[in-house]
């Protein structure tokens, strides 16, 4: 019995709970690191769009000169801006188009930023709920085996001790794959909060410059 313990050992010898237990911990663990992955490639991609942006939009002497193509968020803010400013450019003098502008701007915003959050409810998930995944597919996997060994009547400390560690085996994969998840939901978290500050900065830019142009016309 001592003869071929291990991970392979406890996946021949678990029941069908058992083998449940383990592909929720994989798909936990697969649907992380793919969030995990596409996220940060797409955060960088996004930071790097803002940036030329940003520095296209300093740079111009008005608005006109920029070539609104909405590859970032920040693109899209001047967009939905412009589009304001127009569509209240033959409106009644009564509305007032500094409320409309803030508005729209604190919409799109509010837009961007359910985006960034997409896939943070499945990390959270994954980092709250596989540790007690592993350390129900472990407590299973302990009783499990205590009654094939009961059943054997080999109930001796070396009989029992491997059984029971093959079973652990569930505690450290339920850990394994919620660290990763719950490193990279504060992550994500923390860089939700500069790009809200971000485009919040960016917003009162382009408010306080469409405003001075519209004072001027």
């Amino acid at each position: 019995m001592d003869q071929g313990l291990g991970f392979a050992h406890f996946l021949t010898q678990t029941d069908n709970v058992g083998r449940t237990v383990l592909v929720m911990l994989l798909l936990l663990s697969l649907a992380s690191w793919y969030l995990i992955i596409t996220r940060t490639l797409s955060n960088w991609v996004a930071k790097r769009r803002a940036m030329a942006f940003e520095a296209r939009f300093r740079a111009a002497r008005t608005l006109d000169e920029l070539t609104l193509e909405i590859d970032s968020a920040l693109s899209a803010l001047v967009t939905e801006a412009i589009g304001v400013q127009r569509t209240l450019a033959g409106g009644a003098a009564t509305i007032d188009a500094g409320e409309v502008l803030t508005r729209s701007l604190n919409n799109a915003i509010d837009q961007e930023m359910t985006r960034a959050e997409y896939g943070l409810t499945i990390l959270a998930t994954a980092g709250s709920a596989a540790p007690y995944i592993g350390l129900f597919g472990t407590v299973w996997g302990i009783y499990h085996a205590l009654v094939q060994i009961g059943m054997s009547g080999q109930g001796t400390l070396d009989k029992v001790a491997g059984p029971v560690g093959e079973a652990l085996i569930m505690t450290a994969l339920g850990l394994a794959v919620a660290i990763p998840a719950v490193l990279a939901y504060n992550a994500f978290q923390r860089r939700n909060r500069m790009w809200l500050s971000r485009l919040e900065s960016f917003a009162h830019a382009l408010y306080m410059r469409l405003s001075v142009r519209h004072g001027q016309g």
